[in-house]
């Protein structure tokens, strides 16, 4: 009896990780969306975090998009870094107390709450299902042994 051979690289993986990814990043960005209102009234009329999340909101959309239309390593590169700088800027504000910076208002919000908690999560999960994406690929397009068809040997000519 023959092993079974289960494929790792072939366009169905690949597509449940890409629409993992962009699930992930959807769901990040209307938790933004619904929370942008609130924290919009702290500067209202000017770049306050409201703005911030909106602007995070529609890069992780983007990035969504651009990983379901092309499996490419630039669209898991750009999950990848929309998902990781997302959760980076929500561990960092809820740990560090950083000032305004220039247009960047100071952040800070030493809580947890089930909104944060869950974008955090997508967020996450985003990250590292673009990065599994970028190893698959990798692994997929890199010549070697492990990608040619069973039985198929090199002949000593």
């Amino acid at each position: 009896m023959r092993p079974v051979h289960i494929p790792v690289t072939g366009p169905g993986p690949l597509r449940v990780l890409r629409t993992g990814i962009a699930a992930s990043l959807v769901l990040s960005a209307v938790i933004h969306v619904q929370l942008a209102p609130g924290y919009q009234q702290a500067a209202p009329g000017s770049n306050g975090q409201g703005t911030l999340f909106l602007i995070q909101a529609g890069a992780a959309i983007l990035a969504a998009v651009f990983v379901l239309l092309k499996n490419t390593r630039t669209a898991f590169a750009a999950a990848a870094a929309v998902g990781f700088s997302s959760l980076a800027a929500v561990i960092l504000y809820r740990y560090v107390q950083i000032p305004a910076i220039g247009p960047l208002p100071s952040m800070y919000e030493p809580v947890w709450y089930a909104a944060k908690v869950i974008t955090a999560v997508a967020e996450a999960t985003a990250g590292g299902l673009a990065v599994a994406g970028l190893a698959l690929l990798q692994r997929k397009t890199r010549p070697g042994p492990w990608i040619q068809p069973r039985g198929w040997h090199h002949s000593a000519a």
